[in-house]
């Protein structure tokens, strides 16, 4: 313990200690394990729930809990838990976060914790970065859970499943199997998915899903106005009904989640909320224009760029052209806000984001790329037009503007589990942020055997073209050794210029990037073959171990590959963050395998540009040096680590900024999403809870209302539900409309020396008390006409109620036809058709680029 005090300090020390226990009480049970059979083993899960439900404290459980994991997975996997990922395990039990390195086998480590808690019967969640790892995951540890009788769920893209064996035919499943334990770190073998309805996949006991599956869920299900659609409430599971009384109902069905690469869920993707929207009056000539005018204005002359606050301000030049072009002498006054918004839109688009880089344009439509996993993000739009802004500077079609339905942060949506917890290789330097924001501790877990890798220091260039040229020629040297290499970048943009150098060398590679995500996991597996060549974007969430020699691989292979040093992994450029740089280093000398690293810099990276000092360009440019030849500069590298610092200050800084406006709102939300589950799930009761309360002091009201309930007999209260749930929806829409303009509007009251989230608290908590007051009067209004048949009264609701059944239609539980994996389907991706068995189909249907025909 005094060693682990040394490295990592005395709050590590100190959570490593009150884990470890648990270590010696695993392995002293171990023997115990491994003499019970297979039924037995499963039995032990039936064991642990009746002691669960006679009082004994989960606690308790978990060293007898851990045992029958660890031996089930040595029994179906072939891997037995080390020491360390039993430590990490409770760490993770005991709601914290594992900072543990790359290749010490976190996936296997989530499977203790979600063990145990799942003995529950409340649903445990396993939140990874994408869709494939989703499934790859589920398939790959729903062995271990199988063998224990636990059920596991999966959640894709308007997709869900169940993780079942018995889906494969007797005769094909051992072959499968093995399959599965030689190549299930990176392969999905889709026949052990079955798919089912959403409801079902969140009825498991452990549910696998991306972060925005999980956060789009719940917000669709506060859209429903069935209570059998909701998704993911646990009542028919057996799961415990939510607590009203808490003023959190929701929360009943979010009760344990663990959320992998946590780092970049929790703080990369935490500066954009989830919103669900639906499309409004069509604006599309509007924003053409506007794109045709932006191309025309000169930067610098008519606006200037921060970059490094991602910010444009037109100049007066900029303005008056502007408006000569629109024919009005001044937008501000004769054309109003909105004018004014669509070009800064329109210039925001053209200065700061860059195609292939922040979008891509995929046929014909414009997806967000993201900033720090290169991944594509079909479905996700930019908010305030700035989407519409994009795709008119582009030519594509213009899809219409969207109206708010419902949005989240990501930091509110998991505030509502009871317990959290996650995973990862890079959360040290994030630990502050953690703590302040999710009240969670980072503990690093030691590794399971000494690191090897060497860290080299940074080699400092010029210019970006003598840079690149530097690079093809060290990685064609580490080639021709026989060394694998990894080579990181920054940007889709930066993968093909690199991808060019390496082809003029000679040097076959493979590309890792955005437009090649379908095999990317199959790629980066092989990526520590001899002599391999990988270009990949940032490594954040890839989730798939590099093993020396290949994988599968032979020792002869694995050998061969760690004398020649291991995989070196070469970084363009430093990131923005330095978890970021973290996790590309991660990738090479796992389980105490060599390895190199090292990272080339240039004076004209995006990092440096905007961040150096212009005493180190002048100074640079006064050295005389050649292009291509590296420099060392101990100031060079300061400035390179200052420059990180800043940037992530300013990052959390505007992390923060979003979360404390929607703390505003979430307070809000959460009193509406209380009224409205209530009103969902709580029967008659309920709406005669609500209605007491509006008729408090209008007898008149009253009296119609009860004189109604025997008029209508059964059908009064689904009248009443459904006017109700309407009632509510549209004046939440319009409040959230008027609270995004209060946020763009309070920003000018700094010039009054006034703080704006002051203001923005103050006139939020007016403009709630107005749509509470608007709710009564017009519920006590117009639901005694809408009793008595007078559709006038309620269609101004009804707009909202069919827009937001549009929205969750698709993904509603049921609302798929389920297919028997030999049915023929015919599969379109828009320009092909095939017909073919679904179960050769699933893995097309998976990638998002087919769907059925119907």
């Amino acid at each position: 313990m005094a060693f682990w005090s040394g490295l990592f300090g005395e709050d590590n020390a100190g959570a490593l200690k009150k884990a470890g226990p648990i270590v010696a009480a695993v392995n002293a049970l171990e023997e115990g394990m491994r003499a019970l059979s297979d039924d037995a083993l499963k039995a032990k899960t039936a064991e642990f729930k009746e002691r669960l439900a006679g009082s004994e404290p989960l606690e308790a459980l978990a060293p007898e809990a851990f045992a029958a994991v660890r031996q089930a997975s040595a029994r179906t996997l072939g891997q037995r838990h080390f020491d360390v990922q039993l430590l990490g395990g409770m760490i993770l039990h005991q709601g914290d976060i594992a900072e543990m390195r790359t290749g010490e086998g976190k996936t296997l480590v989530a499977t203790l914790p979600a063990y145990l808690n799942a003995l529950a019967g409340s649903g445990v969640h396993i939140v990874t970065v994408n869709d494939y790892l989703s499934r790859r995951d589920a398939v790959w540890m729903g062995q271990i859970y199988h063998a224990l009788g636990m059920s596991v769920g999966v959640l894709n893209h308007e997709s869900s499943f169940l993780y079942d064996p018995s889906h494969v035919p007797s005769e094909e499943r051992e072959k499968e199997d093995a399959a599965v334990d030689i190549t299930g770190g990176f392969k999905v073998l889709h026949d052990f998915l079955r798919p089912c309805s959403r409801r079902e996949a969140y009825a498991a006991d452990i549910t696998y899903g991306t972060n925005n599956e999980f956060g789009f869920d719940y917000l669709r299900d506060n859209l429903e106005y069935e209570p059998g659609n909701l998704r993911q409430s646990r009542r028919s599971a057996g799961g415990r009904d939510p607590d009203l009384a808490s003023g959190r109902p929701e929360q009943g069905d979010h009760h344990f989640a663990i959320v992998d690469e946590i780092d970049s869920i929790l703080i990369d993707e935490a500066r954009t909320p989830l919103i669900i929207s639906a499309p409004v009056a069509d604006a599309g000539a509007l924003y053409a224009r506007f794109a045709q005018i932006a191309d025309s204005l000169t930067p610098e002359e008519d606006y200037t760029v921060d970059e490094k606050h991602k910010q444009i301000s037109l100049t007066d030049a900029g303005i008056e052209k502007a408006e000569k072009r629109l024919g009005i002498e001044n937008i501000y006054t004769d054309a109003g806000i909105k004018y004014v918004h669509h070009l800064e839109t329109a210039v925001r688009a053209k200065a700061l984001y860059e195609r292939d880089k922040a979008y891509v344009v995929r046929d014909g439509q414009v997806v967000i790329v993201d900033e720090f996993t290169g991944r594509l993000q079909p479905g996700r739009r930019w908010s305030e037009g700035l989407h519409q802004a994009i795709e008119a500077k582009e030519g594509v079609a213009i899809q219409q503007e969207s109206r708010t339905f419902a949005s989240i942060t990501f930091q509110n949506y998991f505030r509502l589990y009871e317990k959290l917890a996650g995973m990862t290789g890079t959360a040290a330097t994030s630990s502050e942020e953690f703590y302040k924001v999710y009240g969670l501790n980072t503990v690093v877990v030691p590794t399971n055997k000494a690191p090897r890798r060497a860290d080299r220091d940074d080699l400092i260039f010029q210019t970006e073209d003598g840079k690149m040229r530097a690079i093809a020629r060290k990685v064609k040297e580490l080639h021709t050794h026989g060394q694998p290499v990894l080579v990181g970048t920054a940007s889709v943009e930066k993968n093909e210029l690199l991808s060019a150098h390496f082809k003029q060398e000679g040097i076959p590679h493979e590309i890792l990037n955005a437009k090649n995500h379908e095999r990317e996991g199959e790629i980066i597996a092989q990526a520590g073959k001899k002599a391999a060549v990988t270009i990949a974007t940032n490594m954040a969430g890839r989730g798939v171990d590099i093993k020396l020699g290949g994988n599968p691989g032979g020792e002869a292979e694995y050998e061969a590959v760690k004398n020649l040093g291991g995989l070196f992994v070469l970084g363009t450029e430093r990131h923005e963050a330095r978890r970021i740089d973290n996790q590309l280093r991660g990738r090479s000398g796992r389980q105490g395998d060599p390895g190199e690293t090292q990272f080339f810099v240039s004076l004209e990276d995006s990092l440096m540009r905007v961040f150096a000092s212009d005493v180190i360009k002048r100074v640079m440019g006064t050295f005389k040096i050649p292009e291509d030849e590296p420099i060392f500069n101990g100031m060079i590298t300061r400035a390179l680590e200052k420059a990180q610092t800043r940037i992530e200050e300013l990052n959390f800084d505007a992390r923060k900024h979003v979360l404390s406006y929607d703390d505003v709102l979430n307070i809000q939300r959460q009193s509406i999403y209380a009224r409205r589950r209530a009103l969902l799930t709580h029967g008659d009761t309920a709406i005669d809870t609500e209605l007491a309360r509006l008729a408090e002091g209008d007898e008149a009201f009253a009296a119609v209302i009860n004189a109604k309930k025997p008029e209508l007999g059964g059908s009064f209260y689904p009248l009443a539900r459904r006017f109700l749930l309407q009632t509510v929806d549209s004046l939440w829409v319009e409040h959230l409309e008027a609270m995004e303009y209060l946020r763009s509007s309070v920003n000018l009251r700094a010039y009054g020396q006034r703080d704006p989230l002051v203001e923005y608290k103050k006139e939020g908590l007016k403009l709630f008390q107005g749509m509470e007051e608007t709710y009564a009067l017009h519920v006590v209004q117009t639901l005694p006409g809408a009793l008595s048949g007078d559709r006038s009264a309620p269609q101004e609701n009804a707009a909202v109620r069919t827009a937001a059944h549009a929205i969750t239609a698709a993904s509603a539980p049921g609302g798929k036809k389920e297919y028997g994996r030999n049915d023929r389907v015919v599969i379109t991706n828009g320009v092909e058709e095939r017909e073919m068995k679904y179960k050769k189909a699933e893995p097309l249907l998976a990638s998002g680029q087919w769907r059925i025909v119907p």
